[in-house]
């Protein structure tokens, strides 16, 4: 009965929040425990994620599906400023992913901070979830700063 209180509330904090997002997962997974289809909750865990980059990517994609981008789109990727700090971001983003895939291996507990975290930032900051990685990341990139300024003092 303790997760169904707590879905309730995420419905209830996305309606609040307008975070449609957050409402709809929530309901699809109260609808799951309702229905007494817990058996596939453990997929939905394990291959989620997955599931979820698999969708962003190919949303990120249809433009050169669809022909809205082209080789010369491509092409200024690589001859402009811009184009080149895209190029170093998402490299950064990449290797912070990472990081934050190592400390969850180490840390698994952070898990709940970070939904937590995720769910604070959709709610009040009006922000997109893309995943516990970027967040373990990031957290990983903080709790290294935070080291090594303690380690100076």
């Amino acid at each position: 009965m303790n997760g169904e209180i707590v879905l309730v509330a995420l419905i209830i904090i996305g309606l609040l929040g307008r975070s449609p997002i957050i409402t709809t997962a929530a309901c699809l997974l109260l609808i799951i425990k309702l229905i007494h289809f817990q058996r596939y909750l453990p997929v939905i865990e394990r291959r989620g994620l997955e599931f979820g980059l698999l969708f962003l990517t190919l949303a990120v994609l249809v433009p050169f599906a669809s022909g809205k981008m082209q080789v010369k789109d491509v092409t200024a990727a690589f001859t402009s400023w811009t184009g080149w700090v895209a190029l170093f971001g998402g490299a950064v983003a990449t290797y912070l992913n990472s990081k934050g895939l190592d400390l969850l291996k180490i840390d698994p507990q952070l898990i709940v901070g970070l939904v937590i975290g995720s769910i604070i930032g959709i709610v009040l900051l009006r922000g997109i979830p893309v995943g516990p990685l970027m967040a373990a990341g990031l957290t990983a990139l903080v709790m290294k700063i935070v080291q090594f300024i303690a380690g100076k003092f």
